[in-house]
């Protein structure tokens, strides 16, 4: 304790020392302003220059004095960090404060671990507890009516494995109803005579080909209807078996589709449950649509859909809700070419236009120059040269 008042004394001698060194060199300063001044006669402004030079001189070593006590009393917890002798006397009462804080946030650290532990304990129990009751429930025999064990495949193995093995068995029923169609026959099987089978299957998706989610902050969700959609189903049904196959929920497509056909062009539709699920994506798996893949032509804009029948499919690009889009018209103008042209096998067709990244697009300029070269072949067949002189009849020449 001696120490460190001795050690607070000599600092403050250090200071008042410091401070008349700064005061007797600003009176030095101010008595030279002053005997220059008196030497060319002008007293009453050195004698105001001197008032304000001390004025300056006090505050500076006011600022200095403050200063240098700032950063003392800033440096003094380092200096006693790194000699504990020389530090000042440490107030016990915030000493014993910051002590007990410690001690409780050790505690508080401590309870909150304990509860973290028995928190995984409980959930590990809990789990264990689910999978016992999951193999229990699941992985036990079936019973009949009166209540008696119905034997199968597993029922000679020991316990335990059965139990799993029925486990294992329940879990790779569940994934197929979640991973493959619901049914192997996606549609019934051909009409027969009298009633009439369109020689071609036109499988569409509906969600961006025939209409267009739309949003906004009046309305909330609505179905926006593609341009020319009315027209391009009343023509494609004199000549095509209409499905509509899409990814989306039965619920909501089922209600859409009957505000967006009400004259029942559409014969049939497939949604979610008749989708493939790999590898993220819900694809559509045309050998089980029960048709001859020969005539069957599907309209879709994303080929991840399609990716099990590439040659099947004919791309379009995706609508967006543009009110001036025409591609429908396109489209049918396509599709009235394969019937007339009466294809037997229209893969060999969207095989070809499947190398282009805009097959629509593809179409219309060959049909631009299919029209040129007819033009050009009806020009020179008119402009040939006939003769001016006939042959004589073998009548009139008889005469003779």
């Amino acid at each position: 304790m001696l120490s460190g008042r001795v050690h607070q004394v000599v600092r403050t001698l250090s200071h008042l020392r410091d401070r008349s060194a700064v005061i007797a060199s600003s009176w030095r300063c101010t008595l030279v302003t002053f005997h220059r001044h008196r030497r060319l006669g002008s007293f009453i402004t050195s004698s105001r220059i001197v008032q304000a030079l001390t004025r300056r001189t006090l505050c500076t070593a006011q600022i200095k004095s403050s200063k240098e006590e700032t950063s003392a009393i800033v440096a003094t917890p380092l200096l006693s960090k790194l000699f504990p002798q020389t530090a000042p006397d440490v107030d016990h009462a915030t000493e014993e404060e910051r002590r007990k804080r410690d001690e409780e946030e050790a505690r508080e650290n401590e309870r909150a671990w304990k509860r973290m532990k028995q928190g995984f304990v409980l959930f590990g129990s809990g789990s264990l507890a689910v999978i016992v009751w999951g193999i229990y429930v699941f992985g036990g025999p079936q019973l009949d009516a009166n209540g008696q064990i119905i034997e199968d495949e597993f029922s000679g193995n020991p316990l335990v494995q059965q139990y799993v093995q029925r486990l294992w068995k329940s879990l790779e029923y569940y994934r197929k109803i979640l991973q493959e169609p619901s049914r192997s026959h996606l549609l019934p099987d051909p009409v027969q005579y009298p009633y009439i089978q369109p020689k071609y299957t036109l499988v569409l998706e509906v969600k961006d080909v025939l209409i267009h989610p739309d949003w906004t902050y009046q309305t909330g969700w609505r179905f926006k209807k593609r341009p020319n959609v009315d027209v391009f189903l009343a023509e494609c049904s004199k000549d095509f078996e209409i499905v509509v196959f899409t990814a989306e929920q039965g619920m909501t497509m089922f209600p859409v589709i009957d505000q967006l056909d009400p004259k029942g062009y559409i014969m049939y539709r497939l949604v979610r449950d008749a989708t493939h699920f790999v590898d993220g994506h819900h694809v559509k798996n045309l050998d089980n649509l029960n048709r001859d893949l020969k005539r069957v032509i599907v309209i879709d804009w994303d080929p991840n859909a399609t990716k099990m029948h590439p040659d099947n499919t004919f791309g379009l690009p995706r609508w967006h809700g543009n009110d001036n889009d025409v591609q429908l018209l396109d489209l049918m103008a396509f599709l009235k070419t394969i019937v007339l042209s009466d294809v037997d096998d229209v893969r060999e067709v969207l095989y070809y236009y499947r190398q282009f990244e805009d097959p629509i697009s593809q179409f219309r300029e060959n049909q631009r120059k299919l029209a040129e070269q007819l033009l050009e072949a009806e020009r020179l067949e008119q402009s040939k040269v006939k003769p001016m002189v006939k042959k004589w009849s073998r009548s009139i020449s008889s005469r003779y």
